[in-house]
């Protein structure tokens, strides 16, 4: 929304936002977007389907404070994402620990808290079996596969081949019999294949093994599962090119693997689907103010206070082959025609430090508020905010 020429983010122009915050660059999440995205995935996805804030993608108290009451659980990587977890209103069963390398004290941790732990190799089933025997507890546990498959399409690929992520299908099993013979309170399973897709063919082939994968592991447990994680990897558009994904697609053959292949079989069973990007990723604006315009040798450079060590991703360094721009505006003169075309740089001492390469904007002057779209995830915890010793952004749910 554009209002006055400013661009509206939670009902509010970004000018007297930028005044509200008290200095930029800051994070905005707009909590109606918010809202609508979960209501969107309630519309389109099965009824008997959960909704798994993936906490990873942004932990900003007040976000997840809002969405706890909108999901249905939380899926944390960290001891410290679980104490957020644990301060909204969710049972602690409707909470999930997942990732490799997690330490004793978390798993202690996790253990007496009464999360799911989603068990990642043997040596941390013998770290949960040894603290669940400290502490007079039977510690609460899903089994976190590795697939015998791989998604293509992923931005991230978390599953099949060699993976730190999860125990190797051939290996299940024999790990499955040992957690049981321990008393564990085995719910289920975890399966976590790729990240960022926008291919909704892609997702509902790998969502159609996963179910596959869990229903053949049901077979190895004394007891039937009553807890099955399919992962997300729902991706968002960051790019011209991008096409948003087809969620209904994706929700229809959902509905009909569960209804046909995956209830007939464990009837009782909560089935979650994790998603962290999808649902926060377009709610957040990234705001950032021009401090210095400079011509050098033909090219007009737009020097912000804000840079890569808050938006590692846009800056093309996290992971992208070729640079490509996220959407960019200028963010107090949105109903201003292109006149220039520009770079986009921080305020950082090195060449990597570049939001906007060769992008088209409006005439822009010092003052002028610069904005990256799409940056509601894997932004201000995804960056190194210490680079340079320049000052942490500040972040707000509007």
């Amino acid at each position: 929304m554009v209002s006055g020429g400013d661009l509206v983010v939670g009902g509010v122009p970004v000018s007297r936002l930028a005044r509200r915050v008290g200095s930029t660059p800051f994070f905005a999440y707009d909590r109606d977007l918010l809202t609508q995205r979960v209501a969107q995935l309630r519309v389109a996805l099965p009824d008997d389907l959960e909704i798994s804030y993936a906490v990873k993608a942004n932990p900003m108290p007040a976000l997840v404070q809002h969405l706890s009451g909108l999901v249905d659980s939380l899926d944390v990587a960290s001891g410290a994402e679980m104490r957020l977890a644990l301060d909204t209103a969710l049972p602690a069963d409707k909470v999930s620990f997942a990732g490799p390398g997690k330490s004793v004290a978390e798993l202690t941790q996790a253990v007496a808290a009464g999360v799911v732990v989603e068990v990642e190799s043997p040596l941390e089933a013998d770290r949960i079996t040894a603290a669940g025997e400290e502490l007079g507890i039977r510690p609460v546990v899903a089994l976190r596969l590795n697939p015998d498959f791989e998604v293509k399409g992923s931005g991230m690929r978390m599953g099949g081949g060699a993976q730190q992520f999860g125990v190797d299908v051939e290996e299940a099993p024999r790990l499955l019999k040992e957690m049981e013979a321990r008393g564990l309170d085995l719910r289920g399973f975890h399966v976590f294949a790729g990240s960022q897709n926008l291919h909704a063919d892609i997702l509902v082939e790998a969502q159609r093994r996963t179910v596959d994968l869990v229903l053949r592991m049901s077979d190895e447990v004394a007891t039937q599962p009553t807890y099955v994680n399919l992962g997300g990897g729902f991706g968002i558009p960051y790019y011209d090119r991008d096409r948003p994904l087809d969620l209904r697609t994706v929700g229809d053959a959902l509905e009909e693997l569960v209804r046909t292949r995956l209830r007939p079989r464990l009837p009782d069973a909560r089935v979650l689907l994790e998603l962290g990007r999808y649902v926060v990723g377009e709610a957040g604006f990234y705001v950032t103010r021009i401090v210095d315009r400079k011509d050098s040798r033909g090219t007009t450079f737009l020097v912000v206070d804000g840079g890569m060590h808050h938006q590692l991703a846009a800056s093309g360094n996290f992971g992208q082959v070729i640079r490509r721009n996220y959407p960019i505006a200028v963010a107090n003169r949105m109903d201003a025609e292109p006149a220039e075309t520009v770079q986009v740089v921080g305020c950082l001492c090195t060449p990597l430090d570049l939001l906007g390469d060769r992008v088209e904007l409006p005439r822009a002057e010092v003052g002028d508020l610069v904005v990256l779209f799409q940056a509601g995830a894997y932004g201000h915890t995804a960056s190194p905010t210490a680079f340079l010793s320049h000052p942490a952004p500040l972040e707000v749910l509007v």
